[in-house]
């Protein structure tokens, strides 16, 4: 079984003049349901105020709960913030504490929605209004149920408010692999960045992530992965620019599966972007991640790296990518 996090808030109705698509999850969830009996659902708790606040602005985050954020910071979201907004808000964020609790006991979980990498301390930016990611990690080392955690974000766009949010933290580590000239205009400094060209494909991106991820990962030694499985760097994503198809996404997200079971590290996985004219179509691509990562850690998982031998742990000779540490 695969567990998956899903909280019945995460489906709000969208608010006025919003182009983001509110449907989304919820699509996610039926096309979950309609695909076999073999999902564990998990409904979690909403995220406590003081867990949200522990890392953004309580004033700001006042600010959501109580409907009333500034004309600037509901531009730089992206929509209005309604009640129902906000409660999908505290829903995710502790969906994806509760996806990370199940994953430490069992390997993996997902959660049906999360991955607000753009939110930063007092406000909230491109579609993200708290930044679950990095609240999620603070509360797991404050509650000591891993005492080291690396956010690996693959998302198209980089991952500047988790990075934000979290430099200085020697307990978490952060890694972006994203369009270079894409949003935000601004980039932040994760604990490694790999900004990639335009229309890179399949090949050249996964080059640049297995040069780029594992030398990461065990000079940190993580205890946790919480994973942003974006599906923007698809070809035909509204807001994306990397051109990776369908297959290349599968490849991307089973090589994640397969570096984290072959060095035991359970794994946590959260939406991310996706974005097109067809809502249907770009919940198909989130739903196929679910799967892949899941299927992949109930074959593999107890068996460990002895599953995958010969691994094949980088490729290097990689043409593009800017690759930058902190």
């Amino acid at each position: 079984m695969i567990a998956v996090v899903h909280h019945p808030d995460y489906v709000a109705p969208a608010p006025a003049r919003s182009t983001y698509q509110w449907n989304k999850n919820g699509l996610i969830r039926d096309l979950l349901r309609d695909g076999g009996d073999d999902i564990d659902w998990v409904e979690p708790a909403p995220c406590p105020t003081r867990w949200i606040e522990a890392v953004h602005d309580p004033d700001y985050v006042a600010e959501v709960l109580e409907c009333r954020l500034p004309p600037e910071k509901t531009r730089r979201i992206g929509f209005p913030v309604t009640a129902a907004v906000a409660k999908r808000s505290q829903a995710v964020a502790g969906g994806t504490h509760r996806a990370a609790l199940i994953a430490l006991k069992q390997g993996f979980a997902a959660n049906s929605a999360g991955g607000s990498h753009h939110a930063l301390h007092a406000t909230g930016a491109g579609y993200c209004i708290f930044n679950d990611l990095a609240i999620a990690a603070d509360r797991l080392i404050e509650e000591s149920a891993a005492k080291r955690i690396l956010i690996v974000d693959c998302d198209v766009h980089q991952g500047d408010g988790t990075a934000s949010l979290l430099a200085g933290r020697t307990e978490i580590a952060t890694y972006s692999i994203h369009a270079e000239k894409n949003f935000p205009a601004r980039k932040a400094r994760s604990t490694l960045d790999v900004a990639l060209p335009d229309a890179t494909g399949n090949d050249a991106y996964l080059a640049a992530l297995k040069a780029s991820l594992p030398p990461l990962i065990d000079g940190f030694g993580p205890e946790l992965i919480l994973y942003q499985a974006g599906v923007d760097p698809f070809g035909g994503d509204r807001l994306g620019r990397l051109n990776l198809t369908l297959d290349g996404l599968i490849r991307r997200d089973r090589w994640i599966a397969r570096t984290a079971i072959s060095r035991r590290i359970p794994l946590a996985s959260v939406v991310g972007g996706g974005y097109g004219v067809d809502a249907l179509e770009v919940a198909r691509r989130h739903v196929a991640a679910i799967r892949t990562l899941g299927r992949a850690f109930e074959k593999h998982w107890l068996q460990g790296e002895e599953a995958f031998l010969p691994l094949g742990r980088g490729a290097t000779g990689v043409d593009g990518p800017t690759i930058t540490q902190s």
